[in-house]
């Protein structure tokens, strides 16, 4: 791969530091990335609009038919890395200093450090982000409170893995012949290209998560970035190791053959629970038949969920690789001892059932949780995984994976999807992706989920429990009474600071308009880069 001039444009500040990460020679590894790849992601998301007009058709997704002799072969993926034998305890979050510290300091087996879901993609976030990571690396990164509190590395922390954004994002700070970089190949580039070498000379890696994946064939364009960026740098291929997130439903189908594209760089499945469920919401739209009880209620010991947690783990344990489980977005309830105990005895049950299904290790938001996780693996999971544990007991269909979960539709279902889409747009725009809200820590994923439900139940017509209908009236009525909640919360002096109105301005437009936008962060995005800071602003 030739590297050759960047032509790249930066539109962001230069701030102290940022000359770290972004040198000529990281930023002509990006150009290059980008201008070999660029035309094939252009193809698959094309794809992706062509699938979905067949769904919006009637097409239902199943197995592939092309695909059978991989599904019925019996190869596996490349042998595990020692530090990733053990992920019974992930904890995830945003590339925020403190935050990576903690992360790192947690005890859990791995960080996954989130330029995506949990991330507001601002400039600062992102290139800040990556100075963050290269010291966390070099394991010198530091940070002061305001407090005068001091947050160093401990000796022993987390293995690190880093999600990259989706293939449907462009980094919009960085031009490329006049076009937006992808977000993808921005983040992974300029990752790698620092990292990579001090990891595996620290005795690790470079590993990712790989998100919102819709097909075998974007796992295939990612693994041949991952060739071309190790040839580029001299790295023996097979140093990157890649997690997917199974989080679409389209790929629920196509679990065997994603690992087959990465079998030389996979580091197994995870089940990204809250963009799954967001998924068969957004992939079924036109579908009255798909249309969805209260968020609270669709839970993975049930219909669709259940069936693709189990498929995951036999697929996976079969191919002798990793099986994570989902995300627990419960954190501690400091103020409230009783609403505490029950909050850790819904994660305690989660964890308990997906080690019981034989997932070799789960996720948590938040780092007051990885003890009661890993109670929990270490009493059912004695050994470093389950993936001996074959699961041949486990017959998936394609009319399991769309199984609906029986359920009701509730008023305070609907208020809290609005409540919880509000205050995390209002906060997305202030630059922080991962926000607690209302004892749960919600990200980009949580919030899609209240956004296209309230879509859904407005388009469908969906009746309450109560017999109420909902429409777009109901809706606005709700938001305006939340909003003056949160402007009494806030207060008049106050409110002027705050980005609520402009976030419901967003929630407006999605949730009634005619037709359904595939990611509440592409249009927010575009209001997020009208509020930056002008580039010419530097250190």
């Amino acid at each position: 791969m030739t590297q050759g001039t960047t032509a790249m444009e930066l539109h962001g500040p230069r701030r102290r530091g940022y000359e770290t990460v972004l040198t000529d020679e990281a930023l002509a590894f990006v150009a290059a990335l980008a201008r070999r790849f660029e035309p094939r992601r252009r193809e698959l998301l094309a794809r992706r609009i062509a699938v979905q007009a067949a769904l919006d058709g009637g097409r239902l997704p199943d197995f592939l038919e092309e695909t059978r002799e991989i599904r019925e072969g019996a190869w596996t993926v490349a042998p595990i890395p020692s530090d990733l034998v053990d992920r019974r305890v992930e904890i995830t979050g945003p590339v925020e200093r403190k935050m990576v510290i903690n992360a790192l300091n947690s005890g859990a087996k791995v960080f996954m450090a989130d330029f995506e879901d949990a991330n507001s993609p601002t400039w600062d976030n992102n290139i800040q982000g990556q100075l963050n990571l290269i010291d966390a690396v070099r394991r010198r990164i530091e940070y002061c409170s305001a407090d005068g509190r001091e947050y160093r590395l401990a000796e022993q922390t987390a293995t690190l893995l880093v999600r990259p954004r989706g293939w449907h994002l462009d980094e919009r700070h960085a031009l490329l012949d006049g076009a937006p970089v992808s977000a993808s190949l921005f983040d992974f580039g300029l990752f790698f290209f620092h990292n990579a070498r001090p990891l595996l000379e620290r005795g690790s890696g470079p590993y990712f998560y790989l998100p919102k994946l819709e097909s075998h064939l974007e796992a295939r364009l990612w693994n041949d970035v991952f060739v071309a960026a190790q040839d580029a740098l001299g790295i023996p291929r097979g140093s990157i190791r890649a997690t997917v997130l199974i989080e679409t439903i389209l790929a629920a189908f196509e679990m065997d053959e994603i690992l087959y594209e990465l079998r030389e760089h996979s580091a197994g499945l995870n089940c990204g629970r809250w963009d799954y469920i967001f998924s068969f919401i957004k992939k079924f739209n036109h579908r009255p038949e798909f249309v969805l009880p209260d968020r609270a209620q669709v839970t993975m010991d049930r219909a669709f969920l259940r069936a693709y947690a189990q498929l995951a783990i036999k697929t996976c344990h079969r191919r002798g690789i990793h099986a994570i489980g989902g995300m627990a977005a419960q954190i501690p309830i400091k103020n409230d001892p009783e609403a505490n105990e029950r909050a850790f005895a819904k994660v305690r049950a989660d964890k308990e059932r997906e080690a019981d299904e034989g997932h070799d290790g789960t996720w948590v938001a938040h780092p007051g949780l990885v003890a009661t996780a890993q109670e929990v693996f270490d009493a059912r999971m004695p050994g470093p995984n389950q993936i001996a544990r074959l699961r041949d007991d486990v017959q998936v269909s394609a009319r399991d994976l769309l199984a609906m979960p029986e359920g009701t539709i509730t008023g305070a279902g609907l208020r809290t999807n609005v409540a919880v889409a509000l205050r995390y747009l209002e906060s997305w725009l202030r630059g922080q992706g991962a926000v607690p809200i209302f004892s749960l820590m919600e990200d980009a994923a949580t919030s899609e989920i209240s956004r296209s439900q309230i879509w859904q139940w407005i388009r469908h017509g969906a009746t309450l429990d109560d017999g109420t209908l909902v429409t777009a009236e109901l809706y606005r009525s709700l938001r305006r009474e939340e909003m003056d909640a949160l402007r009494r919360d806030v207060g008049d002096a106050r409110w002027g600071g705050t980005r609520f109105e402009e976030a419901a301005l967003i929630l407006d437009r999605l949730v009634t308009a005619d037709e359904f936008a595939e990611f509440l962060t592409v249009p927010a995005y575009a209001m997020l880069l009208r509020n930056e800071p002008d580039p010419s602003a530097g250190a």
